[in-house]
């Protein structure tokens, strides 16, 4: 009985760990300056210092604003003034080989510094702008969208 029980407990914990990357979220801000905010679920908060970002959050900064993001696997972001991005797809589990990032930058700029996912997975990571699809292969870049 004891077996069936611990059998059970694991296959628990295994069908929740997506849900539990999830809950730890994909990073945090690690700076923010002037207007910034998150928008999750069609709730806008303000961006601040230490808060979690999640996989489908968007992030929006004003006319004085910039966002300092760093994401579990040590991809930096940076984002600019009057600017826009997406984070659309966050999976890092390295103990299974999972990985995924992909990140729309709608409009503004935004500095990108690749993690471990550009390092164990290049296929994995897309920064996707209106007009094209950029695959990283390792790398900082600088991608700038006009409106």
């Amino acid at each position: 009985m004891a077996l069936r029980c611990s059998v059970a407990v694991v296959l628990v914990m295994l069908s929740s760990a997506p849900a539990l990357s999830q809950t730890q979220g994909a990073g945090r801000i690690k700076a923010v300056t002037g207007v910034a905010a998150i928008v999750r679920g069609g709730q806008t908060s303000t961006a601040m210092v230490g808060a979690v970002v999640y996989e489908q959050d968007r992030i929006a900064t004003g006319a004085d604003g910039h966002v300092g993001l760093t994401l579990r696997d040590d991809t930096r972001l940076s984002i600019g003034p009057n600017s826009t991005v997406d984070l659309n797809r966050f999976l890092y589990e390295p103990a299974t080989s999972q990985f995924g990032f992909v990140l729309k930058v709608v409009q503004g700029v935004v500095a990108y510094v690749s993690g471990r996912i550009a390092k164990l997975r290049p296929d994995a990571v897309r920064l996707e702008t209106p007009s094209a699809i950029v695959g990283v292969r390792g790398t900082r870049l600088v991608i700038r969208v006009g409106r």
